[in-house]
C-alpha cells in the first residue's frame, strides 16, 4: 500500500522538481562531419520546435563549429549538382532560431569556441561550461549525442 504523500507547506511551489523550463536538451559533443550526428541533431530540434515543445542544444568540443560565422550562407558548389544551394550548417540553425525564437536556444561552450577561434551567428549564447549542470536542471529529458 502506498502512503500518502505529504501535504504542501506553500500552495506554490515555483522550484518544484516536476516543473522545467525547457522539453529537451541536446548535448552535441561530436565532430559535425564525421557522421550523421550533427544532421540527426538538427532534425530532433527541428521536429521537437514544429511540435510546439521547447528545446536547445550545448554544443561542446567541435561541435561549436556549427555555428560558426565564418561558414557563411551556402556551402561550396557540388560538382554533381552545380544549378543546387546547400545551406551550411550556420545557415540552418539560424533558420532555427528565427523561426522559433521561444521554442529553440543553441548555447556554444565558451572554453571551446575560444579553443577553436570560433565567432558565432547571431542568436547564439556563448556560456561557460560551469553553466552545463544547471541547464541540464533546466531540461525535463537530455539526449547526449557525441563521442566517448
Amino acid at each position: 500500500m502506498n502512503a500518502p504523500a505529504p501535504a504542501s507547506s506553500s500552495s506554490s511551489s515555483s522550484s518544484s522538481s516536476s516543473s522545467y523550463d525547457w522539453d529537451l536538451l541536446l548535448f552535441l559533443n561530436a565532430t559535425p562531419h564525421t557522421g550523421d550526428t550533427a544532421t540527426t541533431a538538427l532534425r530532433l530540434l527541428w521536429a521537437t520546435a514544429d511540435s510546439g515543445a521547447r528545446a536547445q542544444v550545448w554544443a561542446c568540443g567541435s561541435a561549436t563549429l556549427l555555428t560558426s560565422a565564418a561558414l557563411g550562407e551556402r556551402r561550396p558548389r557540388n560538382l554533381r549538382a552545380l544549378d543546387t544551394e546547400y545551406p551550411t550548417s550556420a545557415a540552418l540553425v539560424a533558420d532555427l532560431l528565427r523561426g522559433h525564437p521561444e521554442r529553440v536556444r543553441w548555447n556554444a561552450c565558451r572554453f571551446c569556441s575560444a579553443e577553436r577561434g570560433t565567432e558565432h551567428i547571431a542568436g547564439v549564447r556563448v556560456r561557460s561550461a560551469l553553466r552545463i549542470a544547471a541547464t541540464v536542471s533546466e531540461c525535463r529529458k537530455t539526449v547526449y549525442l557525441g563521442g566517448p
